[in-house]
């Protein structure tokens, strides 16, 4: 009897034990902002870094150890890769190079600096990005874009399938 009861109660607390694991949250946030300065469209995209790592190792067999002391050599060519592959930006439905300026580390995140240089903005009316940044990798992968530029403001969530945004001018 106290084995029955034993069996019947650990197959009861099995559900509830599954839905206490962690979840992984599979998300990057881009802002984009226009400098009238430097007639740039500058551009910060936050990136987790051990999701980063597995997409350098699935994508190109790179061990990358992204902010270890045994950070490959190579790395950061092929994190210039992957975003030069994943990320598009369309002015007035026109592709502009996208320059890649850096990154930086902070705690678990990847900080990575774009900008897209000489844009008038006073002729500009669209601006379109495409981000497919891990999609590759995760299904659940969601890349939250913010555009702030001219004094407008707008938001996109996007996923694998709806993977552009455009903020009209």
């Amino acid at each position: 009897m106290k084995n029955t009861l034993r069996k019947g109660g650990l197959i009861l607390l099995l559900p509830l034990l599954a839905f206490t694991s962690a979840h992984k949250y599979y998300l990057s946030v881009t802002n984009i902002a226009y400098s009238e300065k430097e007639n740039t469209l500058q551009i910060t995209s936050r990136i987790f870094i051990d999701d980063f790592d597995k997409i350098l190792e699935e994508r190109y067999d790179v061990k990358g150890n992204l902010a270890t002391e045994n950070e490959s050599g190579i790395a950061i060519d092929y994190i210039k890769k992957y975003l030069k592959s994943k990320f598009a930006i369309k002015i007035n439905g026109e592709s502009k190079p996208i320059i890649f300026l850096g990154r930086e580390y902070d705690d678990d995140i990847m900080v990575c600096y774009l900008e897209v240089p000489n844009i008038n903005l006073s002729t500009t009316e669209s601006i379109e990005i495409q981000n497919e940044v891990l999609f590759d990798l995760f299904d659940e992968q969601q890349n939250v874009v913010h555009f702030k530029i001219n004094g407008k403001k707008k938001s996109f969530v996007l996923i694998r399938e709806n993977d552009k945004g455009m903020l009209k001018l």
